[in-house]
């Protein structure tokens, strides 16, 4: 019997390390879910639009799309959530470049046709590439960022070493942890994650007015979240009642809208 015993436990504790070997493992894949493959000219999407390359500092070259407004009071740098690619992001540049916005719209690496595996340091050294791009190559003064999700983290951090204008967060996490934790509760995701993207420790250092924007009905980063980070950055806190995290209203709805543009005309 005891023998039975100690058999069953070390295949017990045999495939609770392969299980957690293997979140470990792959972890990445589920986390950053990009769509692949080329994508449309920026001229299609709108006829001022360019395509820009963006040189990141550890060599990798970038696309881009860039979207200028002539007199415009601000560029939204917009960095994007972990799915799609930029063509997902195109009617937001439409409806921002109709408020009178320039728009620059990156894909970090890995994502659309740039080479390269996204990773939190990764990320980080892409948006670095979007900012110095408007700042010298477009001789852009006044910055906005714009995160969604995942890209509210990696702004936030930028926004630490470059202050913007002003920071608008859509959906933004605490940490990756916290979310990984509400839907794989099992599962040890401290232990084991690799990136980590702590917002709300970073958010309450940065030097710019924050607005906030999330859905009251969110099922994957929880709206609690969201207003924790808000009250870190004693931010504008912009609800929109009833709304999910990919739902319409929150990728390019009037409340979104509305407060990417005051915070850009200040």
């Amino acid at each position: 019997m005891r023998r039975r015993v100690l058999l069953g436990t070390a295949v017990l504790v045999t495939i609770v390390a392969v299980v957690f070997g293997a979140a470990f493992a792959f972890q990445r894949k589920l986390i950053y879910l990009p769509t692949g493959g080329p994508v449309p000219s920026a001229a299609d999407v709108l006829p001022s639009g360019r395509d820009v390359t963006l040189a990141t500092r550890d060599g990798l070259r970038l696309g881009a799309w860039y979207f200028p407004v002539p007199d415009a009071p601000a560029a939204v740098l917009v960095a994007p959530g972990n799915a799609g690619n930029r063509a997902t992001r195109a009617p937001l540049a439409r409806a921002l470049t109709e408020r009178g916005l320039s728009v620059l719209l990156l894909d970090y690496r890995g994502y659309a046709d740039n080479p390269g595996s996204p990773t939190e340091e990764g990320l980080a050294l892409d948006v670095r590439a979007a900012r110095e791009f408007l700042a010298r190559e477009a001789g852009v003064r006044r910055i906005v960022y714009f995160g969604e999700s995942l890209g509210a983290a990696v702004v936030a951090e930028l926004a630490l070493e470059h202050p913007p204008a002003a920071l608008v967060l859509r959906s933004p996490f605490t940490d990756l942890a916290a979310v990984g934790q509400r839907h794989y509760p099992f599962v040890p995701v401290r232990l084991l994650l690799l990136d980590r993207f702590p917002v709300a420790d970073r958010i309450g250092r940065v030097r710019a007015p924050v607005t906030v924007v999330y859905g009251t009905a969110d099922s994957i980063v929880s709206p609690e979240q969201s207003r924790e980070v808000a009250a870190a950055a004693h931010a504008r806190d912009v609800p929109v009642p009833g709304a999910d995290h990919n739902d319409a209203v929150l990728l390019d709805g009037p409340d979104l809208l509305a407060a990417i543009e005051r915070a850009a005309r200040g």
